[in-house]
């Protein structure tokens, strides 16, 4: 018989920043406990700048809009995905010295062990990165 795999874990949060915060939470809480030490705070940083990045430039109206986050294990990594109702593609930004903000797909594309953008099938936009972990860890 086939191993069963868990329900991924989902949430839907209001396009305010104080959802960041809230959706950090909702993550770490899923998260078995024997993996947070290897995960957690890797995990929580790829939550806070991908939320972040999707309220600030997927949105098109705070009031209405909402983030969505998919959390599940696969093939040896934590996927995280945070969709927005944007149609633009993020994409890694070179910001000089100087640049106050520019930098947060470069934190992603630092952590994560793979991590990519995917059009939504009806509207919206996906960014989804993974972490690996050690099966018996």
């Amino acid at each position: 018989m086939p191993e069963i795999p868990l329900v991924p874990a989902h949430w839907r949060f209001p396009a305010q920043p104080a959802s960041v915060r809230r959706a950090r939470h909702a993550v770490a809480e899923v998260l078995p406990d024997a993996l947070r030490p290897h995960l957690g705070d890797d995990l929580g940083l790829l939550t806070s700048e991908l939320v972040t990045n999707a309220i600030r430039h997927g949105v098109y109206r705070e009031d209405e809009d909402l983030i969505e986050l998919v959390l599940w294990p696969a093939d040896g990594h934590y996927w995280l995905a945070v969709s927005d109702p944007g149609a633009g593609k993020p994409a890694l930004a070179h910001p000089d010295a100087d640049s106050e903000s520019g930098r947060g797909l470069i934190l992603v594309e630092g952590i994560a062990t793979a991590w990519t953008v995917r059009p939504r099938p009806m509207r919206g936009t996906s960014v989804i990165a993974g972490l690996s972990f050690r099966q018996g860890d």
